[in-house]
């Protein structure tokens, strides 16, 4: 049903003079299509309060509402195209309006793992590459067909946007740093066999490809009312510390049933082993950490084992992360089992 949506989206970026790469491609949709989740969302909420007679406390100030500002409903409920922002006026919105005023979401946040610090971390990272207001507002007409007020929308939504994650990873330069194989990461998960009321970390999530496909496996085994909020609150966890990664992955999270995922952005090597405790650590772990990186020597001090390697720093990251017993799926280098170096005898 959206599919031909996101083509047309595509397009529009192809055309746009602020886009040129399968990156810039997948992180403008991202911030359209988070706006718009969060105005289904919004609309989702003062549905409840008004059918359970509570009082609803909107997230969003009225005039930065999606609703008002890029998809204005006359009184007949048509989309009123003599108030919508275009042009230079929208670019100017977007920019000097409306991304500072989220991304002070984050400093009044009550939490790291609440929607509004959500707001705020991803908008304080992200850059509008529309140079067009026309473009822009094309692109936010197409956007407003979506819909996430069903699950049935948000699963045909997380799968085109797989898709575009999938053209990212393939597009060359640094598109595979987003992106591990999906058949790769079934098959992990399938391995690691993730049951109901187990917690599942990676330190280093990029689009959270290994907790959407946990969730999908856990969602099979039927959860109960309250097995479900444990799954939406209490279960996933990640890290990421790259700025367009950490966008996707929570986007990805969302779309695949998550409102407020749990992934935090942050450089998971630079906390100290020591600093690790039991209620710190997980039952599943499930990662593809990056390789042939180097790290600083600061960073290096919170290891026991000193590498610049950051596919060996992870490993140990990962191990004093997991509980006595727990059970780990992990993508390591080919060569790792046949080095001779001091790092890899000493893991």
């Amino acid at each position: 049903m959206f599919e031909q949506t996101f083509k047309n989206i595509d397009d529009i970026l192809r055309h746009e003079a602020g886009c040129s790469t399968e990156l810039d491609y997948t992180e403008q949709t991202s911030w359209l299509l988070f706006l718009k989740y969060l105005d289904d969302l919004e609309q989702e909420r003062a549905e409840e309060a008004e059918l359970t007679g509570r009082q609803h406390e909107p997230l969003i100030r009225e005039d930065f509402r999606w609703s008002d500002w890029a998809a204005p409903r006359d009184l007949l409920g048509d989309f009123d195209h003599d108030s919508a922002l275009t042009g230079e006026d929208l670019i100017e919105f977007v920019n000097d309006e409306l991304f500072p005023y989220l991304e002070e979401f984050k400093y009044r946040a009550s939490g790291p793992n609440t929607i509004e610090y959500k707001i705020g971390e991803i908008f304080g990272e992200i850059e509008n590459k529309f140079r067009s207001g026309y473009s822009l507002r094309d692109a936010l007409e197409l956007v407003d067909q979506l819909s996430f007020r069903t699950r049935k929308d948000k699963h045909e939504l997380s799968h085109l946007y797989e898709a575009k994650i999938r053209n990212m990873g393939n597009a060359g330069r640094n598109g595979g740093e987003y992106y591990t194989p999906r058949p790769l990461i079934r098959a992990m998960v399938q391995v690691i066999r993730p049951q109901l009321g187990e917690t599942i970390y990676d330190a280093a999530c990029g689009s959270a490809g290994f907790l959407c496909e946990s969730h999908d496996h856990l969602r099979q085994q039927e959860p109960s009312l309250s097995e479900l909020e444990t799954l939406q609150q209490h279960t996933f966890y990640g890290k990421e510390k790259k700025s367009l990664a950490y966008i996707i992955g929570v986007m990805n999270m969302i779309l695949h049933g998550i409102e407020a995922p749990n992934i935090i952005h942050t450089n998971s090597l630079a906390e100290n082993l020591q600093d690790i405790q039991p209620g710190d650590q997980y039952d599943l772990i499930l990662a593809n950490p990056p390789f042939g990186g180097r790290e600083r020597p600061e960073v290096q001090q919170n290891f026991p084992v000193k590498t610049g390697e950051t596919a060996f720093l992870f490993l140990q990251h990962f191990i004093k992360s997991l509980k006595p017993g727990g059970r780990a799926a992990i993508v390591i280098k080919n060569t790792f089992l046949s080095n001779s170096d001091n790092a890899s005898v000493a893991l």
